[in-house]
């Protein structure tokens, strides 16, 4: 069922009306339920109009979509806000969740950022180029792939004009014609963030488009990062070598065919390595935040049995932070 439904929310004996309605699209089948809250009476709930509620069901550590969010911030990406919840229902346990602030209009007044048109990648035709990546086939629209969450038609065309420069511009002009287009050290950045955490759907899904209103360049921001960190869609091992670090889609491609932006890459990932992608650096975040939910994983119905998997995890996630580190280091040179 996709029509969200009324509801009664308390929180710190704080009462709300809201709307509540299922998020995601294969999660939904899972025992644990993903949500998605509308505040209506009072129509905020701090400074937002609507949240998101991640059951982090596949994800043995539950903090892996938290951590990556934190991590995006920190390498200098827009990433949204979140905070680890317990969520009862109807009086019954249904345990951590995530909230993750939504990005919308809200999402840009919180930070001050110049109004602008926000676009979520809903499927892997947002992949930046003229081609379907799911039918292979010439896209019948330059919008297909993408959601508008805020904005105007005027904006339609704006993400038509982005898609259609990235595959026409011409090799010798890319450098510094794309730059009109594209704020390209953000682009940068949040091209890093995929390869250190190593999502692989973060290329043609899993992200927003956000185009700022004053400057007119777009930048990428990350969404749903659960798969990461070493585990799969499913919480299976990902080796970590299992993704290059040119990544994938036809935007990625077209800037690091660009000597320049490419140096300007390497000199990136060697930047996060020796300064926040490392264990020494990520091992305190990584238990702490650990240690905060360990008593509430406890009481969680879906999660309480597993509770021996939940300890191993940070050591595994720094073990995936040891090696990735050690496979991007190796590969730094295909940059040159």
């Amino acid at each position: 069922m996709d029509d969200p439904v009324s509801a009664k929310l308390t929180i710190n004996k704080k009462k709300y009306a809201i709307d509540i309605a299922y998020r995601g699209s294969h999660i939904r089948d899972f025992q644990k339920k993903s949500y998605q809250l509308s505040f209506y009476k009072p129509s905020m709930y701090r400074n937002a109009k609507e949240v998101h509620l991640n059951a982090e069901f596949k994800d043995p550590s539950m903090l892996r979509n938290k951590l990556s969010f934190d991590f995006f911030n920190e390498i200098g990406c827009l990433s949204p806000e979140s905070r680890f919840v317990f969520l009862k229902i109807n009086g019954k346990n249904e345990g951590v969740y995530l909230e993750i602030e939504s990005v919308d209009e809200r999402f840009l007044l919180n930070r001050q950022l110049p109004k602008g048109s926000l676009y979520y990648a809903v499927d892997g035709d947002a992949n930046f180029s003229l081609m379907s990546n799911l039918d292979k086939e010439v896209k019948k629209s330059l919008k297909l792939g993408y959601e508008k969450k805020y904005g105007t038609g005027e904006d339609d065309e704006r993400l038509q004009e982005l898609i259609l420069a990235i595959n026409t511009i011409s090799r010798e002009e890319f450098e510094h014609e794309i730059v009109k287009y594209v704020n390209v050290d953000k682009y940068l950045r949040w091209l890093a963030g995929v390869i250190f955490t190593q999502n692989f759907d973060g290329f043609v899904h899993n992200y927003a488009l956000y185009r700022n209103g004053e400057t007119g360049l777009f930048e990428v921001i990350p969404w749903d990062y659960d798969a990461t960190w070493g585990r799969d869609v499913n919480g299976e091992i990902m080796r970590e070598d299992y993704l290059r670090i040119e990544g994938f889609n036809t935007l990625t491609a077209r800037i690091l065919d660009v000597k320049t932006f490419r140096t300007q890459y390497k000199n990136l990932l060697e930047d996060v390595l020796n300064s926040t992608f490392n264990v020494s650096y990520m091992k305190p975040k990584i238990q702490e935040m650990h240690d905060l939910i360990r008593l509430y994983v406890q009481k969680d119905p879906y999660q309480k049995d597993n509770m021996a998997v939940f300890d191993e995890e940070p050591a595994f996630i720094m073990a995936y932070i040891e090696a990735r580190g050690n496979y991007i280091r190796s590969q730094l040179g295909m940059l040159d």
